[in-house]
């Protein structure tokens, strides 16, 4: 289907609260299940980002088009600072990152993210990976997976809301503070682009200009009212520790439940459905509008 504006209506907002419930869900079939490490906090205690004082060499990023389809190759180096990864587990390495999209997205039903499957990429070719591979108890069957920027479990993402894999390869969990200074962002003007999603539409980051006027589009997420279920799950508040604490509230935003819009920008002056990162949850959307390509993931136990 191309992509218009009236097709946006017809078929966009179709994912609903009932639709998207935000529930885990494993990697896929024919991939081994990883071990994972046990917790069992219920608190989001917010968290600390370490400063961005390093400055990386040798970042790749290559951007080709041909017919429909927009290909990346990237080392996932990128040219801001990045924290001081020197003492932690993972350091950062260069990758080999091949990554295709359709140049012009086809809206389907919204899915969701799949653990290990990459949402996107940025424009300097460092993906985008909100969802944390961390869950009550250790198991991804409770249904209870931890929100990577809520703090419960530290995860010691630095200031551009990023950290680094096992793999060596950084990605980001929110908002790319670093890329968007160096691209220009500004408050007082629509986001430039930031990247593509794995359907092959753009994101752009918090802003974008609305019947004339720059606004920052909101999401349409919040926090359930109430306790967790408590026994065999979590207790305590629904506070934003666990993916699950939110659900989708249609209207409650300026946003879709894939954290969407039709958005006209100065790269789309006809318009466009357009993913954005924003200021609450999700950040980075955590379901897709359009058919994800297959070089996103999901991959285990490689990320």
């Amino acid at each position: 289907m191309k992509v218009t504006k009236m097709s946006i209506k017809r078929s966009l907002l179709a994912a609903t609260a009932a639709a998207l419930v935000l529930t885990v869900i494993s990697a896929a079939a024919g991939f081994s299940q990883p071990r994972f490490r046990e917790h069992t906090a219920t608190t989001a205690e917010g968290i600390t980002l370490a400063a961005s004082t390093v400055t990386l060499n040798g970042a790749e990023v290559a951007i080709s088009e041909r017919g429909n389809t927009r290909t990346i190759t990237a080392n996932a180096i990128p040219t801001h600072t990045v924290g001081d990864f020197s003492n932690g587990p993972n350091q950062i390495s260069p990758q080999d990152d091949r990554y295709m999209m359709d140049i012009e997205g086809s809206l389907t039903s919204a899915t969701s993210l799949r653990l290990a499957q990459l949402f996107g990429v940025a424009v300097n070719g460092v993906a985008f990976d909100p969802l944390a591979a961390e869950f009550w108890k250790g198991d991804p069957s409770s249904g209870w997976q931890y929100e990577a920027l809520a703090g419960a479990v530290p995860l010691g993402l630095d200031s551009n809301y990023a950290h680094v894999q096992p793999t060596g390869a950084y990605h980001y969990h929110g908002l790319p503070i670093g890329l968007m200074q160096q691209l220009g962002w500004s408050s007082d003007a629509e986001s430039p682009l930031i990247g593509w999603a794995s359907d092959g539409f753009p994101i752009y980051a918090l802003t974008a200009e609305i019947g004339g006027q720059v606004k920052e589009l909101t999401s349409s997420y919040q926090l359930q009212s109430g306790t967790r279920p408590g026994g065999d799950e979590p207790t305590g508040a629904y506070d934003g520790a666990f993916i699950q604490d939110y659900v989708y509230v249609e209207g409650s935003g300026d946003l879709d439940a894939c954290n969407g819009a039709w958005l006209e920008t100065e790269d789309y002056p006809e318009g466009t459905y357009a993913y954005v990162l924003t200021a609450d949850f999700p950040v980075i959307p955590r379901c897709l509008s359009g058919d994800p390509d297959t070089s996103f993931g999901p991959n285990l136990p490689g990320r």
